[in-house]
């Protein structure tokens, strides 16, 4: 199977050849539940690896082609992430919103963080700078790029932190990443990320799925929104339309998000 991303996805000329000469079988069934190797602890340095890691992911620009496979159903989703040399990024996820049957782009700036559409680009805000997409808004992948890396980089986060082997096929090293507080909710999404050398997110398998990468290129210094900003509404996950704001408001949607690091 040869994976296809529409050409509206593609933020460079260089995606489009990503997405045309990138070949895919068939994905494995995601687990959600990390499953250390046999010889795995939580060790010093393991966290020390992951800090490390984490650390050269945030400075890393790139653009890269991933699979997303669902968890349970075994949906396949295309995925284009596009991370800017000034901090700026943006996740293309095709067929995930309403109720599967639209493409979607969130994209971070110094002014927010936008939900927009595709087919005719256009931006809702949906978040503060650095905060989490809300639920209902948000097709869950993008936050496995950036916003959990200053979790990761910082040794007083509550994780557990242990080398696992790789997922099968994902290059680079793994690590299984659990919450050590089980009585508050876990900072980061909990599962498993591989990162290669240079920081590059390879593959990842979460609750909801697991991602795996096809091929990259160099990123861009920046990301610009890919269309005009508009009131809304924001595309939901449901099928159902969302409210459309009342007649005259200009305001644009802001859903209040929990705090996440940028």
């Amino acid at each position: 199977m040869r994976p296809r991303l529409r050409t509206r996805f593609a933020p460079a000329a260089a995606l489009l050849a990503l997405a045309v000469t990138a070949g895919c079988g068939g994905a494995p069934d995601p687990q959600p539940t990390p499953t250390p190797s046999a010889g795995g602890d939580d060790t010093p340095d393991s966290r020390s690896d992951l800090i490390a890691r984490a650390t050269l992911a945030q400075d890393k620009a790139y653009a890269a082609l991933y699979t997303l496979t669902e968890s349970g159903n075994g949906r396949q989703h295309n995925v284009v992430a596009t991370i800017g040399a000034d901090g700026t990024w943006r996740v293309d996820v095709s067929h995930a919103m309403l109720g599967e049957t639209a493409d979607v782009s969130i994209v971070s700036t110094a002014a927010g963080v936008f939900q927009c559409t595709v087919s005719a680009p256009s931006c809702v805000r949906v978040a503060d700078p650095g905060k989490k997409v809300p639920k209902d808004y948000s097709p869950q992948v993008e936050r496995l790029f950036r916003q959990w890396l200053p979790v990761f980089t910082d040794r007083q986060s509550a994780l557990a932190v242990t080398e696992v082997d790789p997922i099968d096929g994902a290059q680079g090293t793994c690590f299984s990443i659990d919450s050590i507080a089980a009585s508050i909710k876990a900072p980061v999404d909990i599962g498993i990320y591989c990162y290669a050398q240079d920081g590059v997110l390879t593959a990842a398998r979460v609750d909801f799925g697991q991602l795996k990468l096809v091929n990259q290129v160099a990123g861009p210094a920046t990301v610009p929104l890919p269309g005009p900003v508009g009131p809304g509404p924001a595309m939901t996950t449901d099928s159902a339309p969302a409210v459309v704001p009342s007649p005259g408001d200009s305001t644009p949607v802001e859903p209040t998000g929990g705090a996440s690091p940028a």
